[in-house]
């Protein structure tokens, strides 16, 4: 289990675009959104018309965006460029003063020199997408879990399956993970998952998780 932050991006020659809220966000990507400019959003900046650059639809980061911003999976404004390939996205954002984006933040680290992140206020304020704000869920509401799912069938009869379980949750692989650009959770985390596992606890603990909510209270809430 890892923790990725879905990050809202510009060009970096962009120096009036710091923070958004949430409420801006909807505006902006709603199904029947009618902001095509910056001043559409706030009055004091550029009449620019905005170039969008988004997640393909068939991937979870564009679920998992749609839902925390507008509000139902899928729902978005058509007009913008979608892809599958986060390098796509980069070269567009990077290209265009006007363009603005959103992807994993892993893809971020890759590009921080040809990208800019923006803070997002989700209630509490502008925050940006960080190790620290992903993994402790305070960058609201587009810090989210990634998940592992382990057939129980397969860790009940093949040891090897149960080993690399065992491993999955361990600092070892917690290492390996943060090399790809993802976040660790604490440690605390990692503990109530392998005890799950250890006692073959079966379904989701996140059925109603929401943006801003303790993980680790999620993972030990099932039992």
């Amino acid at each position: 289990m890892a923790a990725d932050g879905l990050s809202v991006m510009v060009n970096p020659d962009n120096d009036f675009v710091q923070c958004l809220t949430v409420d801006e966000l909807n505006r902006l990507w709603r199904p029947d959104s009618d902001v095509s400019t910056w001043a559409d959003i706030r009055a004091d900046w550029p009449a620019e018309e905005i170039e969008l650059y988004g997640a393909g639809t068939d991937s979870g980061t564009f679920d998992y965006f749609t839902e925390a911003i507008n509000g139902d999976s899928g729902a978005i404004r058509t007009d913008f460029f979608p892809s599958e390939d986060d390098n796509v996205l980069v070269q567009g954002i990077a290209g265009n003063v006007n363009a603005l984006g959103f992807f994993g933040y892993a893809y971020y680290l890759e590009n921080v020199d040809r990208l800019k992140l923006v803070a997002v206020d989700g209630g509490d304020g502008c925050i940006e997408p960080s190790a620290e704000t992903i993994a402790s869920n305070t960058y609201v509401p587009l810090s989210r879990p990634l998940f592992e799912y382990w057939n129980l069938e397969r860790v009940e009869s093949n040891p090897t399956v149960a080993e690399l379980g065992e491993f999955a949750f361990s600092p070892q692989a917690r290492g390996a993970i943060a090399e790809t650009g993802y976040l660790v959770y604490d440690d605390a985390v990692y503990e109530a998952i392998l005890e799950r596992f250890d006692n073959r606890v079966t379904g989701t603990a996140f059925l109603d998780f929401q943006p801003g909510d303790s993980v680790v209270d999620a993972v030990r809430s099932v039992e």
